[in-house]
């Protein structure tokens, strides 16, 4: 409104602009209060369902008067959103850890041999790394075909791209043609590898919708080939 009409008009319709004016601030600011309190009341939810787990740990470690050094060694495990335990280890066999310190099957971290003259990683027998597909440290057993390859990609969570460069022969025309195929499969903590690395595989039951191998070995780019396996 324009300052001459302003002047003219009378105190009521002043009254009346500027109460309106004020009104609808007022509105404006109170649904931006609203919505910050739902925010609020959204993140304590969030920190509750996220704490829920480790309040549920920490009530039942008080009752059973656990050593806290046990509390502390197990929630450092606890890397994901989900219950993170080996299936072989029992609650009674990881609150003796600490008097039992040999690992294996009846202590705190399970481990075992896939056969096949393949290694059993250090960082399987000794690392604290929790993998339910792991076929060193899981039910997960290898069995079937073994490959090699060379790894493609790792941009995958535990999971890796392997490329196996192969000939196939045509028949008309009495010639080889070079082909290959691209293999999912389950990486275990217990490696590490990057693209380039030449891997081996060997089979398993299904783990995901594309995953029916895990990695057994792997050779860094580089390193010194052994033709063949080793003697089984």
């Amino acid at each position: 409104m324009p300052l001459s009409c302003l002047l003219s008009a009378s105190s009521g319709s002043l009254f009346w602009v500027s109460y309106t004016t004020r009104g609808q601030n007022e509105g404006s600011f109170g649904e931006l209060k609203s919505e910050r309190a739902r925010e609020r009341e959204r993140e304590r939810e969030r920190e509750k369902r996220d704490g829920s787990s480790f309040l549920l740990l920490f009530s039942s470690v008080l009752r059973s008067e656990t050593d806290f050094s046990f509390v502390l060694f197990f929630l450092l495990l606890q890397s994901e959103r989900a219950y993170l335990k080996q299936s072989h280890i029992g609650t009674a066999q990881l609150k003796g850890i600490f008097k039992k310190k040999s690992p294996g099957k009846d202590g705190y971290r399970y481990y075992k041999n896939v056969g096949l003259g393949f290694k059993t990683p250090r960082e399987a027998i000794e690392g604290t790394y929790i993998d339910k597909k792991c076929p060193f440290t899981s039910d997960v057993s290898i069995r079937g075909r073994i490959l090699q390859g060379v790894v493609k990609s790792t941009k995958m969570t535990r999971t890796i791209i392997v490329r196996r460069d192969y000939m196939h022969f045509i028949k008309k025309y009495q010639r080889f043609e070079k082909r290959h195929k691209n293999v999912s499969a389950h990486l275990s903590p217990a490696f590490r590898c990057k693209e380039g690395d030449t891997v081996i595989i060997g089979q398993c039951r299904p783990l995901s919708k594309t995953v029916r191998f895990n990695v057994l070995k792997v050779i860094p780019a580089g390193a010194k080939q052994v033709k063949g396996f080793a003697a089984y």
